[in-house]
Formats: C-alpha cells, structure tokens, sequence
C-alpha cells in the first residue's frame, strides 16, 4: 500500500511516499526549485517520490494533506473578527493566499501528479497529529510521550500527546495566538534576522550574550505556569494582526530601540537578547516535558520531538542532561516539511489500521530519503561540460585519499548517496573540513558559506569515540543535539574579555581557539554534535575512520553544502556550480574527484548573489 504525504502552501514544502508503513522517499520542495524554504504545492517533490518508487499516481491508495485548511479557515475568521476595524492587514495578507490556494489544495495537488490516487479525494490529518506522527512512527520506541511546539497550525502552537503501537492521540494543547514558535521568530526577527530561516543565527549568536533581559522579558511579555504551559502579552507583538512580527514601539520601551537592521552590525543588545530568549525557550521546553513525564509517561521512559522548536538543539541537549525521559528521539526534519511523512504515517496506522512492526533502530534509514545520481549521469554531466575528474573506483581507496586531502586543510564538498531530507546535511550534500585550524570556522564562513562569522560549525565524530570528545550521554546520529567539549579538550577563553577588547568584532573573537578541535567548538565551549556509525552512513564513516588513522582525530567539520541563502545543493550541476562559486578545493561526485586548480575558468550564467535571498 502506498501513501502520499503532501506539506505546503505555509513554508518549507515537502513530499513523502511509505509503502507498507516502510518510508520509499521524502524531500523538500526547495532542492528542486532552488528556492530556499520554498512554500508552494511540491510538485517537483511529489513527482521525485513516484519516481523513486516507479509508481504513478494511479497506484497510490491515498494522497495526505498535512493541515485541516478549513481549521486554518476558522482561525482566521475568528482572528479577524476578534481584531474588529483592525482586521485590515490581516485581511490583505491572508485572504488571498487562504481562499485561493489553501482551500484547494487538493485540486493543485491533483493537477500537479495526474490524481488522487485510488481513492479520488485528498485525506487531511491536523498540523500537530501530522508532526507528532512524523516523530513517534519512525521512533524506536513502543509507547511514548510526544512533545509538538512550533508556531501554529490550524489553533494549535504546542501539543503533548501518547503513542502506543500503532495508535497516537494529543491530549493536551496551547491554542494560537500564544506560541513559543512565534516569540522566538518574533525576536529572530527583532534582531535583525529572518524568520523562518534565521532562528539557526539567533540560536546560535546566544552564547555570545548574557540573558540581561530574562527577568523583564517574563515580567512583560510572557506569563509562564508552572506546567510549562504559557501566555504572551499580546500588546507586544503584531503577527496576529497580519503585519509584522513585533509592535516596535512597545519593542523600543524595553530594549531601547528599535529592530536591528539586516546586515548591520551586531551589537551586545542582539547578543542579550538571544541569550535570554533562547534561557526562555529551554525553561518552558524543560517544564513541559516534566508536566508530561508526571502526567503521562510514569511508566514510560520514552519522549519524541516534532515541531520547528525541536530544532533548537540547544535546548534538546539540555533536556536530553535533564534526564527526565531516559531516551529522547527526535524527529530529522522537525518543521512543516517533515509533516508530509507525519501525515502519511498517520493515515496508514490510524486511518487504515495497519499493525505497526518495530525496527532495531528508527526507520529513518539516516533521512537519506531524497534523490542520488548514477556515475552515468554524474560522467555525462562533467564530460559535456569538460570538466577534468578523477575516478576512484575502489571505496576504500576514494576514503584514504580523502581522509589525505582534509589533513592538509582541503575543504572538501562532498555529493554521494541519496540526498538528505530535513535542514541539516548528514554527510551525503556535506562540506568537510579539518576541526583542528583555529581559523577554519572563519575561512569556511566568510570565504565558502559567505556568512557571518560568528556561526558555529557542528563536528562529525566516529559513535564509539564520541564520548572522548564530547559530554553528551547518547548517540546524536541526526545533528538535532547538542553537547559539551571535554573539559581536558578546552583552552582558557574569555569570551567578555575579548568581545571589549576587541570591541565587538567577532572575527576576531572566533578565530580565537577555545580548545584543540577549535573550528567546532562554540564560544561557550558547546558543539552540535552529529555520530557517524557503519550502519547509517559507511561512506561517511570510512571517511572519518581513514582521518583518525593519519591524524589520531576522530572529528571533522560538517556544514551543509550550500552558500548561505541557497537550499543543499541535489544535483550534480548544483554541487559543481557551488565548488566554482566558492573556495572549496575539492569536489567529490560519487567516485568522480574534481580539483579546483584543473577546472576551467567558471562563468556563471547568473549572479547568484541576486539568485538568492539573504536569509
């Protein structure tokens, strides 16, 4: 039995396909339009889930619509309504986009694969069931408690629910318009960055700062129970009203001003207050999962994550040292684009009924669900192009001579295997490079990525050298955790001290080590951390092992193969385009290896710096 789970028209749109509960394919709408977080119907991304099975839309029992419009429908008129003479922008924003789109969403979707599948009308699920599905289905785990926090779908903002064998309910939830998926976007947004796509830089500029604004933070805008459960003071924000994220005014009167521009320069403020709403998030995340361990998981060891807020890893880590539940998983790609697998999932198990059967491990085969590339095709490309390469037909010998070349400091793009599907790049559409340059972290930003230089890097470790490394006391296959370095690993570092001496400029800060894997090492002496095992990824694996041989290091640098604004790249013209655009100095296409130095001088056929937002 096939199922097609279907996310769009809000942000990061994505298609998935299972068949017999077993998961075929997922991928993200953006990889194949090269429009990052791209919202329309994915069309591309459905057509790629057919393919990868050789189906048609013909041989689908059903098609799965993650999100109940005529729900959204109703919270949109209850807001406008409730907003009286104010409704105006709300109106303007979200009429069109509800009553032209939304509510017929199954006619695009039909449109766009030739059908419905067999049953001839479209399955809708609710946001929420949709990502708490989408992280208890593939979980290993018979029963478990599920935590769901994102922004909103349809009322919903946070929902705390109870798998068990095939069955999945929401028991309790927080309705819209209080959410802490829209505070943290709302202060994403403050600070200069982009919603939906700048949470990453806001969580990752909070170690820089000290929470100075927790205490007024909680005293004005947000009232929290001790249940975890939340209200916000909703004369500081906008976004219920249509227009922007924040009232700038009500802003101004706490934190003297007003929003940082983009791309101006980062002050001590943003730095504050990313610490102290980023101290806020992990307070309410903690409170909830303890709310949920007393009332539901006494017998239950178990808790899965879903829901763009379970892609704060900061939070995730912290939850994980908390140990209120013994195991934690989480889903790989936690936001709206991995309710397209929740949907599907949920529909096979709740709506048909069908048994679920555990796997040793979760069943999300690595989330290495999108496209790959035969040699063929990847041969055919370069030499119609007559791009110089290399083949390296024997594995073992393709994971030395790499290994050999991240030594010497290469950096090293790497396209192999089916593409990642979630934001984070797990070794299949990856950039790698040596942890142990003190000025890696800042060549890669502002030389590859061309982003700011204050980002983090997550590190890759081989799973049974983790815990030499890093103080996290589980497996973090996905890259959604995040841990301590070794405190024999670390070196004096005053971070204070060095942002007044060297007024701010963070350049400088970063490029100071903190321990002897600097370049993934934070300034707060934490790091992403993503395992590599044999099992979920061997290239990658290998890889890593053939490093530790030459350089008795078992960590890399991992960041996703992209420049900053651009989806991972998927294609083997995407990966070649951005190695040309860059300072990478090696490609890796499959078994194909390409050199910088012998490429031939590269005209882009656009300027991709306009081709790209900002993000």
């Amino acid at each position: 039995m096939y199922l097609l789970g279907i996310s769009g028209l809000y942000h990061d749109s994505a298609a998935a396909l299972i068949c017999d509960g077993e998961i075929i394919a997922a991928a993200q709408e953006e990889r194949f339009t090269r429009k990052k977080h791209d919202a329309h119907v994915p069309v591309n991304a459905m057509k790629y889930c057919l393919k990868e099975a050789g189906i048609t839309a013909e041989d689908l029992e059903a098609v799965v619509y993650y999100d109940q419009p005529m729900l959204t429908l109703d919270r949109f008129l209850k807001n406008a309504l409730a907003l009286g003479e104010e409704a105006g922008e709300l109106v303007e924003h979200t009429y069109p986009n509800l009553f032209s789109w939304k509510l017929w969403i199954h006619k695009q979707i039909e449109s766009g694969i030739g059908g419905l599948g067999k049953r001839g009308k479209l399955l809708v699920t609710k946001h929420h069931i949709s990502h708490a599905a989408s992280a208890f289905y593939p979980s290993p785990y018979e029963k478990a408690v599920v935590l769901t926090v994102d922004g909103v779908g349809e009322w919903t903002t946070t929902a705390i629910g109870v798998g068990d064998g095939n069955g999945l309910k929401l028991c309790e939830e927080i309705r819209y318009p209080h959410s802490l998926g829209l505070l943290y976007s709302a202060f994403t947004y403050f600070c200069g960055f982009k919603v939906n796509s700048g949470d990453y830089k806001f969580m990752g500029l909070a170690p820089y700062g000290k929470p100075a604004y927790y205490d007024v933070i909680k005293e004005k805008m947000i009232d929290i129970k001790e249940d975890g459960s939340y209200r916000l003071n909703l004369d500081y924000f906008d976004y219920h009203k249509g227009g922007t994220m924040i009232n700038e005014e009500k802003f101004s009167e706490i934190f003297g001003s007003g929003r940082r521009q983009p791309e101006s320069r980062i002050t001590q403020r943003e730095m504050d207050v990313a610490a102290s709403v980023q101290k806020i998030t992990e307070e309410i995340i903690l409170l909830l999962t303890r709310h949920a361990k007393e009332k539901y998981g006494e017998e239950i060891d178990n808790l899965c994550l879903a829901g763009g807020v379970a892609l704060n890893c900061v939070a995730n880590g912290k939850l994980q040292k908390e140990g209120i539940f013994k195991n934690i998983w989480i889903q790989p790609a936690a936001g709206d684009a991995g309710g397209a697998l929740g949907a599907a999932l949920y529909a096979y198990y709740s709506y048909f009924g069908k048994e679920r059967v555990l796997e040793d491990g979760d069943s999300q085969k690595g989330s290495l669900l999108g496209p790959s590339f035969s040699m063929e095709e990847i041969i055919l490309y370069l030499e119609g192009h007559k791009y110089p390469y290399h083949l390296c037909k024997d594995k073992k010998d393709k994971a030395v001579l790499l290994a050999k070349l991240l030594s010497e400091e290469k950096i090293i793009g790497v396209a192999q295997g089916r593409m990642e599907f979630g934001p984070r790049a797990l070794g299949n559409r990856s950039i790698l490079a040596d942890c142990r340059s003190p000025y890696m972290q800042s060549r890669i930003n502002l030389k590859i990525k061309y982003r700011e230089s204050f980002r983090p890097f997550a590190p890759i470790v081989l799973a049974e050298k983790e815990s030499e490394y890093f103080d996290l006391p589980c497996d973090s296959p996905y890259m959604l955790k995040v841990g301590d370095v070794q405190k024999e690993r670390r070196k004096p570092f005053d971070l204070e001290g060095l942002l007044l001496d060297k007024e701010g400029d963070m350049l400088q800060v970063v490029s100071e080590p903190r321990s002897d894997i600097p370049a993934v090492t934070h300034v707060d002496y934490s790091a992403r951390i993503q395992t590599v095992d044999s099992i979920r990824n061997k290239e990658l694996y290998d890889i890593l092992s053939e490093y530790e041989k030459l350089t008795g290091c078992a960590v890399l640098v991992n960041t996703s193969f992209n420049v900053r604004g651009e989806p991972i790249v998927c294609t083997p013209k995407d990966s070649y385009e951005c190695f040309m655009r860059t300072d990478m100095d090696v490609l890796v296409l499959e078994d194909a290896v390409l050199y910088k130095e012998e490429q031939p001088e590269f005209v882009d056929e656009e300027d991709w710096r306009e081709k790209y937002a900002l993000d």
